[in-house]
């Protein structure tokens, strides 16, 4: 097996995952690591729309958001080594655990997502995974989550 590891810029990410705007989460994913591990981005603008209602006058990101992109970041990963680009792969939560908020994530941070799968290989439909948040090196939030893959049947 290779050691290089894979990336996807927005459009493989896009590919993969069924989300668009405003729910797209995550802005790119690098060294993906097989189905092992990944780190992902997202960039927070002010002009998205969560900033309008959470928290007036004081923007900051959702936990529920950072979660969110955190379980994208595992998806694009999973989706990158699995080669599911066009396949339409839904993935669905089944349980947030040992999630923590340490930092507000505001407009003009971007936020780095490293993730790892804990339980799960591929062919499997059930999945766990564990990951951080960081801005700046600084620890934003924290969670494992278990995730159901709804995968294409085949000829379909």
């Amino acid at each position: 097996m290779s050691d290089q590891k894979l990336s996807a810029d927005i459009q493989l990410i896009q590919r993969i995952l069924p989300h668009r705007y405003p729910f797209l989460l995550v802005d790119k994913v690098e060294e993906i690591d097989s189905t092992a591990s990944a780190v992902g981005y997202k960039n927070v603008t002010m002009n998205e729309p969560h900033f309008q209602g959470h928290f007036p006058g004081t923007p900051i990101m959702p936990g529920v958001t950072i979660v969110e992109a955190m379980a994208q970041t595992a998806g694009v990963m999973v989706g990158t080594a699995l080669g599911m680009a066009d396949k339409e792969m839904l993935i669905y939560f089944m349980s947030i655990d040992k999630c923590k908020f340490r930092r507000k994530v505001v407009p003009g941070d971007v936020l780095r997502m490293d993730m790892q799968t804990l339980r799960g290989k591929p062919g499997g439909k059930i999945w766990k995974f564990g990951g951080t948040a960081t801005v700046e090196g600084e620890m934003a939030a924290e969670a494992e989550f278990m995730a159901m893959l709804d995968l294409p049947k085949e000829g379909s």
